[in-house]
């Protein structure tokens, strides 16, 4: 007889910059959502799909939760954060409240807060235990942590190193549902090429340009033609200002290149194929504050 199959959706829920995208990819066991240690790095809804032999788990990875900053400071980009964050609790059968270890900041009370009230069950991911200097401060914390908190599970892991991850995987799977699997196998993400193509150059932007310029810049895919086994990607940097253009070009066009580069090595990794990348970069005043450029550049509800 085989073992009971089980399948849901998992939201993935935290603070700015804790390593739920890190930890969506190492369970994924692929990359699938981008990286950087600039805080609201993910900006975008997205489901990264995990499959085990006895089940399935599918992983919202979400932008990271704002406590509301108020019309006059926060704009449309944040405000469409929020919406993202928050939809990602809508359906799922369990979520996950990612922390780093030895810190509790008002945020991740926020962040819990707003699980405990959608009512769907809360494991607490206590990530990065690696970077912790003294390891007996670890079992007070997690004591302190869990006081008067509601969480179906604690978990210490290092995303990044992939540690812990197995006893997550068997708690989160018992939460779900008995089912068959939603997806395919060898499925890794519900995205399309075209769209983790525009994550993987604003993942050097982010990378290269954080300090410059942490949240000027967006891409969009212009183009997006499969010519046998070469893909030809026409990509877009948008900017607010000359300025930034400036600064994302570089001197001779050095730091364009060096984006392009990197981005199209990371799309050749995912994609299994050839990567012809042209990159443009434009300007366009005061995009990140406004509703119709958000829509779009591809920022969506």
């Amino acid at each position: 007889m085989n073992p009971t199959h089980r399948s849901g959706h998992v939201a993935v829920i935290g603070r700015p910059n804790v390593g739920k995208s890190t930890l969506t990819n190492a369970l994924v066991g692929a990359k699938v959502s981008i990286v950087s240690s600039r805080p609201q790095t993910t900006r975008h809804r997205l489901l990264g799909i995990a499959s085990f032999p006895d089940g399935q788990l599918l992983l919202v990875d979400t932008p990271g939760l704002h406590q509301d900053q108020g019309k006059s400071t926060a704009t449309a980009m944040h405000r469409w954060m929020n919406r993202a964050a928050r939809g990602a609790l809508e359906g799922v059968d369990a979520a996950m409240l990612v922390v780093r270890a030895g810190k509790w900041e008002d945020a991740d009370t926020f962040a819990y807060q707003a699980l405990h009230q959608a009512g769907v069950p809360v494991v607490l991911v206590v990530n990065q235990v690696d970077r912790l200097k003294d390891k007996t401060e670890l079992l007070p914390y997690l004591a302190k942590v869990s006081e008067g908190r509601d969480f179906a599970g604690v978990h210490p892991v290092s995303a990044l190193k992939r540690k812990g991850l197995e006893a997550l995987v068997k708690q989160l799977l018992g939460l779900m549902p008995e089912q068959a699997a939603i997806y395919e196998e060898d499925e890794i993400t519900d995205k399309s090429q075209r769209f983790l193509a525009g994550e993987m150059v604003r993942e050097q932007l982010m990378r290269q340009l954080g300090d410059e310029l942490p949240y000027a810049t967006t891409v969009e895919i212009e183009r997006f033609i499969v010519d046998g086994k070469l893909l030809r990607i026409g990509a877009v940097i948008w900017v607010e200002r000359d300025g930034q253009k400036a600064i994302v070009i570089g001197k001779g066009g050095e730091r364009l290149r060096e984006i392009g580069a990197r981005a199209r090595i990371q799309m050749e990794q995912l994609f299994g194929s050839k990567v012809f990348l042209e990159t443009w970069v434009k300007v366009r005043e005061g995009w990140s504050d406004d509703e119709a450029a958000l829509r779009a550049f591809g920022y969506h509800e």
